[in-house]
């Protein structure tokens, strides 16, 4: 089974961007995230959203 919810760290080496950007992101707005006690986790869905919208804008 693969994971549903990732790691900051795991979504940043997901996207090949920065911990700091992916933090720029999340800030923003532009990728969604939850927490879970505390810990914040970005759903798998949440990055293919934000990568569509890129490819939209790209479009």
């Amino acid at each position: 089974m693969s994971k549903l919810l990732l790691t900051v760290p795991e979504a940043a080496k997901a996207l090949s961007i920065s911990r700091s950007k992916l933090y720029e992101l999340l800030a923003s707005g532009a990728i969604r995230s939850i927490r879970i006690d505390g810990s914040r986790r970005i759903p798998l869905n949440a990055l293919n959203a934000y990568i569509e919208t890129l490819m939209k804008e790209a479009a």
